[in-house]
């Protein structure tokens, strides 16, 4: 499984999306990382991910049999389907960029380069469903040393020493999925204050994990979404946004939430599963991750989001919790 099989997965995707309605797509670009404004530079150290959100499928359309796999989870949800499909890298390095061999107690350096289909589904504006596949390889071919040491040649910071010493490559893929509902505190969509509470499975030689999450919002025409995407593992709105539901031109919100998953398998501490010689620490089994920002948008698909999020310890002897931001940007095409 190289990096180049990768454009021909994602040309696969875009194929289900041509058979969609008649509507605009939009395309996402998201950057997570611990150096954009708190310069840390360790543990989940990078992650980006490009995505383009297909639009709402008509009910006639073929594309509209994957959505049956919905109903093993006990879907009541019809009125609007969405595809969108994604490429993303996420790095992971120690603490210690200078030693060659890091330190055992320290956390492994790893790569992840993947591409994925998102089915999103959404019923009368109450509830959202999202079933997500990925696939991709983690190790060498994952890409991670030459993007990070040359980005930071470009920059003139100092590289990373002991990317040699990674996990290895192996074919890695998930499965998840989570729901998602949307319940009105104050006000309405137009001017008001909502709570989106959150529950999830991931399941695969990457991740396995259950999680529950809640996010709290207050602003303007918040019917469109259900929150900003993050990266998995993270609380997130995903791709989704309805433009159908604007009750405006445009709209703001400031959100705040959390996340706490209960963690069975993490492949970037647990290190490889076939290879006893494979760099691994001891993980903690419960994470919780703190966020908060503020997203801003338009009925045209134009938005922007910015975030920070804490996240708590991850693995036996981490030093302290970890800091992220995170920036998206998306357009309608």
């Amino acid at each position: 499984m190289r990096p180049i099989r990768f454009p021909l997965a994602m040309g696969l995707a875009f194929v289900a999306l041509s058979a969609a309605a008649d509507e605009l797509s939009r395309f996402n670009i998201l950057e997570e990382n611990d150096s954009l404004w708190f310069k840390s530079d360790q543990h989940y150290t990078q992650g980006l991910r490009l995505a383009e959100l297909g639009p709402d499928l008509r009910p006639g359309s073929g594309w509209n049999f994957p959505f049956g796999l919905f109903d093993l989870f006990g879907s009541a949800a019809r009125e609007n389907r969405r595809y969108s499909v994604e490429i993303g890298q996420s790095l992971f390095t120690p603490v210690n960029r200078f030693l060659a061999p890091p330190d055992p107690r320290d956390r492994p350096y790893a790569g992840w380069l993947y591409a994925g289909v998102n089915l999103l589904q959404e019923d009368d504006g109450r509830s959202l469903e999202h079933l997500e596949i990925q696939m991709g390889v983690v190790g060498p071919d994952a890409q991670g040393e030459p993007v990070q040491n040359d980005v930071h040649f470009l920059i003139h910071a100092q590289p990373f020493y002991g990317w040699h010493y990674q996990i290895a490559n192996e074919p890695a893929g998930d499965i998840a999925f989570d729901r998602q509902w949307r319940v009105g505190l104050l006000g309405g969509d137009s001017v008001g204050v909502d709570w989106v509470p959150e529950v999830g499975v991931t399941a695969g030689n990457v991740f396995d994990y259950a999680e529950i999450a809640s996010l709290l919002r207050i602003g303007v025409n918040l019917g469109m979404d259900y929150g900003p995407t993050r990266i998995r593992p993270g609380l997130s709105g995903h791709d989704y946004f309805n433009s159908d539901r604007s009750t405006g031109d445009w709209g703001f919100y400031f959100f705040a939430g959390a996340q706490g998953r209960a963690v069975y398998r993490n492949i970037f501490l647990d290190g490889n599963d076939y290879s006893k010689s494979s760099p691994r620490i001891s993980k903690v089994p419960l994470v919780g991750d703190l966020e908060a920002g503020v997203s801003f948008y338009n009925s045209r698909g134009f938005r922007i989001d910015a975030m920070s999020m804490r996240r708590s310890l991850e693995y036996t002897g981490q030093p302290h919790p970890d800091v992220l931001c995170t920036v998206a940007v998306a357009w309608a095409w």
